[in-house]
């Protein structure tokens, strides 16, 4: 009888499973978050504070307050007299004028500069590089970052890369699109004219060939 029992619980356990299964191969995970860059041109781009970034931030006549912060992983620092300031994806500049509006509540007429000593910047700032490129990693942007750029920073190509059916995917409007490149014409036969302006967030996919 006991034996029995025992059957009749693996079979509700498996027909648990079973259930299981089903539910979740028949369900999907919602599609990444998008977030855009703010810069849409070469001739725009403005460096964006991230997590990861140190930065110093100088209070006029007030030393005590200065100092050197590390932007936190959720995209904030906290000061001497404003707590979880949310610092992430905005310029130097403009967090400074915040903290004169913040810090004025407890010192008279404040200036704040704000600059940045070690850089990481947000995510959706960088420029990833997947695939067959022979040091697949995440670049973080530099103005006026060209394809062939790009490529110098990554180690260029495989020999197993299938380069001219690279794609580049870019949002533009919230929306991502995807875009063909040449990288083989570029860089093994010194084709300039595929190279192409990068911008911050796009992302590169570069299959390996079929031979």
């Amino acid at each position: 009888m006991k034996t029995n029992k025992i059957a009749f619980f693996n079979l509700v356990f498996l027909f648990i499973l079973t259930l299981a299964g089903c539910s979740s191969s028949n369900s999907s995970l919602p599609n990444a978050s998008t977030y855009p860059s703010l810069t849409t041109s070469v001739g725009n781009y403005q460096y964006l504070i991230g997590p990861g970034d140190t930065l110093s931030i100088f209070v006029w006549r007030n030393p005590d307050i200065s100092g050197s912060f590390i932007v936190r992983p959720d995209g904030k620092v906290t000061t001497s007299l404003v707590e979880d300031i949310e610092v992430t994806g905005k310029t130097p500049y403009v967090l400074a004028r915040e903290l004169e509006e913040s810090l004025g509540k407890f010192i008279n007429s404040p200036r704040v500069t704000v600059s940045v000593t070690r850089f990481a910047g947000p995510l959706s700032e960088q420029v990833r590089v997947i695939g067959e490129a022979t040091n697949p990693s995440a670049i973080n942007y530099t103005q006026q970052m060209t394809l062939l750029d790009l490529m110098i920073s990554v180690g260029g190509l495989t020999e197993y890369a299938a380069g001219d059916n690279a794609k580049l995917i870019r949002t533009i409007s919230g929306k991502q699109q995807t875009f063909g490149i040449n990288i083989d014409s570029l860089i093994r036969d010194g084709d300039i004219a595929q190279n192409i302006d990068i911008l911050p967030g796009d992302i590169i996919i570069i299959p390996e060939a079929w031979f």
